[in-house]
């Protein structure tokens, strides 16, 4: 069982099966938005433990599919953990312990900002890794 909050505490949520792999993303979106590495989660694993009034969603603008959810009190990024499909990108900033996963790739390196540093030997995208 893992599990994570945001910065305040409002939010906190577990997830009951280790993430399937974690990655990076240099898209112009993810950047705004912290910028973070994210693990991908199965979605029946996760359980809104409380807070959920606290979730605020920014919804995608086309050709983006995940709802971004933050803390409306804090502002810490909670990734996508309310939108709909089977697997979820959760940043792993928010987790409360060490998911134990690391990074297998980097995706859309051609957005990448020139003060992110990808170390050698990871996998690199230059756009979505299909």
């Amino acid at each position: 069982m893992f599990e994570g909050s945001c910065c305040c505490g409002a939010v906190r949520f577990s997830v009951s099966r280790s993430p399937r792999m974690a990655a990076e993303c240099h898209c112009t979106r993810c950047r705004k938005v912290g910028g973070t590495p994210f693990a991908l989660v199965d979605a029946d694993s996760v359980e809104i433990v409380s807070g959920r009034e606290h979730i605020a969603t920014y919804l995608p603008e086309p050709s983006f599919k995940y709802k971004r959810c933050f803390c409306e009190r804090c502002g810490s990024s909670l990734g996508e953990i309310l939108s709909e499909g089977d697997v979820l990108p959760v940043p792993l900033n928010v987790f409360d312990q060490d998911p134990g996963v690391p990074i297998r790739f980097h995706e859309h390196v051609a957005s990448k900002g020139s003060w992110a540093v990808i170390p050698d030997g990871v996998k690199q995208f230059e756009g979505d890794p299909g």
